[in-house]
């Protein structure tokens, strides 16, 4: 995985202003009408109802995903099947636009930074997708963190980690905290890891991190007007446990995805 070349990465874009033409009049009929729709799909009722095996609210959930990253002008291309029912799904992390990209595959309850909470619409939808939030630093929120995941995967549901724990300048992938995983040891659930290329294999991977002191607010408007690009999620071959536990799950998750990206 490797960064764009310089000349290329400075070089202007003309076509940029077109582009948050037609985009910006797209995103705010899919925030307000949108929005709107899904707010009124995810209930109580709807959790219960089933369209194809799949829940309605859920369903709902990842149509508007779709349509977000389409408004981005992404292209998402599949590879593999996400595990059906209890799992840990790992990921690297890149952007925040990462959690709209899997809700677009399947709906997960992610394990997230509190922070997120408090960002405009993803903070909104994201709690309403069912995220667990995490106070960084603060041993009791991740005690608590651990115990919801532990009792939703208990319970058959999917839950979304980004082991690396913050997201990173997309040049490579960190150390997976293996911590994040005793959960899913203690569920006897597998894991499963799922790698995310923006670019052709992956090319765009610095662009669409975020910069060098850029907020979520700057990241979103940039990437609104990005040249359209393909997208590509792997889901990889899951992991199961075994007698050497959660540090070694993490381990075969990185090395998969990291191969993956590779390639």
């Amino acid at each position: 995985m490797s960064a764009l070349p310089r000349a290329a990465a400075q070089s202007p874009d003309w076509h940029r202003p077109l582009r948050y033409l037609w985009r910006l009049p797209l995103l705010v009929v899919h925030v307000t009408i949108g929005l709107a729709i899904t707010m009124l799909m995810i209930n109580p009722l709807t959790a219960r109802l089933r369209f194809r095996g799949e829940r309605l609210d859920h369903l709902t959930i990842r149509l508007w995903s779709i349509l977000m990253i389409r408004v981005f002008g992404m292209r998402v291309r599949r590879y593999g099947l996400p595990l059906p029912g209890a799992g840990l799904f790992v990921a690297n992390h890149v952007s925040w636009i990462d959690i709209t990209l899997l809700h677009s595959q399947r709906v997960l309850g992610f394990v997230a930074k509190a922070e997120i909470s408090r960002w405009p619409l993803i903070g909104w939808l994201a709690s309403r997708g069912g995220t667990i939030f995490h106070h960084r630093g603060n041993n009791e929120s991740l005690h608590g963190v651990m115990h919801q995941m532990l009792g939703r995967l208990q319970a058959g549901a999917a839950v979304g980690v980004f082991p690396e724990g913050r997201t990173n300048d997309g040049r490579a992938i960190g150390a997976f905290h293996a911590r994040i995983f005793q959960p899913a040891v203690m569920a006897e659930v597998p894991a499963q890891p799922v790698a995310l290329k923006y670019g052709a294999r992956g090319c765009a991977q610095t662009i669409v991190a975020f910069q060098p002191r850029e907020n979520f607010l700057q990241n979103f408007w940039r990437l609104l007007g990005e040249p359209s690009r393909l997208v590509e999620v792997h889901f990889l071959e899951p992991v199961s446990v075994d007698a050497d536990g959660r540090r070694r799950m993490a381990e075969i998750c990185r090395e998969r995805i990291a191969a993956a990206m590779a390639q």
